[in-house]
């Protein structure tokens, strides 16, 4: 007899070949969804920075963020890199971008970025140190480095806009990172030097809910221990790239649950 976790398992397993089947060979999810913008560029800086600020306004209705994230790299003239290290940046005004979103708060990114290039060179390499110095096997050191980092290139400043790893989900973070790090139809596989076995599940309303009615998740806050608790779980099933069940949870039919 199977059990309650092969099921479950199994489950997850069928909703993620289905959605990459469905969804993806038909680029019918891309062309919807912010990962687009950092697929726009080939340049790995460019990368790395259209990555975080795409999912850095990845909240609310999708046609609303893809319309926001036009707006924002419309205004990054010559590319995102060109942009940061240049000081075009000079240039932002206040005017609103996404919701809570202003240029304000793209500028303060820009400055973040080109202090983050300046002292590492790239953003891997700021999230691959903090994990070395600190013997993580996983990212969130890098995400507390990568917070700190960014408030250093802006006179100490924290920005509401990059979560505290210490108490939050860090979702739109660990969205960048699964776009970053995984390899696949929608994931780009930019880094080498962090494996997808070190990511977390970039935790949201919906896939919390659907994580709760399968079983995998106790916790009722959405929070850093609830996204925890669900990871350590989907590794289980599959140790050596737990979050890519995060297409299963997200696309997951509620009447089968």
């Amino acid at each position: 007899m199977k059990t309650a976790n092969t099921l479950v398992k199994e489950k997850l397993d069928n909703w993620y070949n289905e959605f990459i089947t469905l969804k993806i060979k038909t680029d019918d999810f891309i062309i919807h969804d912010p990962v687009q913008f950092p697929r726009r560029y080939s340049k790995k800086e460019d990368i790395e920075i259209a990555s975080f600020l795409s999912a850095s306004i990845a909240w609310g209705r999708r046609d609303l963020i893809l319309r926001s994230a036009e707006k924002l790299f419309a205004l990054m003239e010559g590319g995102p890199s060109s942009f940061v290290m240049s000081n075009n940046m000079s240039r932002l005004k206040n005017r609103n971008i996404h919701r809570t979103f202003f240029e304000s708060d793209l500028k303060y990114f820009c400055k973040g970025f080109r202090h983050c290039y300046t002292k590492y060179g790239s953003l891997e390499n700021l999230f691959a140190r903090a994990m070395k110095e600190a013997a993580a096997e996983n990212v969130w050191e890098g995400i507390a480095l990568f917070r700190k980092e960014m408030a250093a290139g802006n006179k100490g400043l924290f920005s509401k806009h990059i979560a505290d790893p210490e108490k939050s989900a860090c979702k739109r973070i660990n969205l960048a990172l699964r776009w970053l790090v995984r390899s696949g139809p929608v994931d780009l596989g930019l880094w080498k030097n962090i494996q997808p076995s070190a990511l977390f599940i970039p935790l949201d309303v919906h896939v919390a809910r659907n994580a709760r009615n399968l079983g995998l998740l106790t916790r009722k806050s959405n929070d850093r221990k609830a996204v925890i608790e669900l990871t350590e779980k989907l590794r289980e099933f599959c140790p050596k790239d737990p979050v890519k069940y995060d297409f299963a949870l997200f696309s997951a039919p509620l009447k089968s649950l």
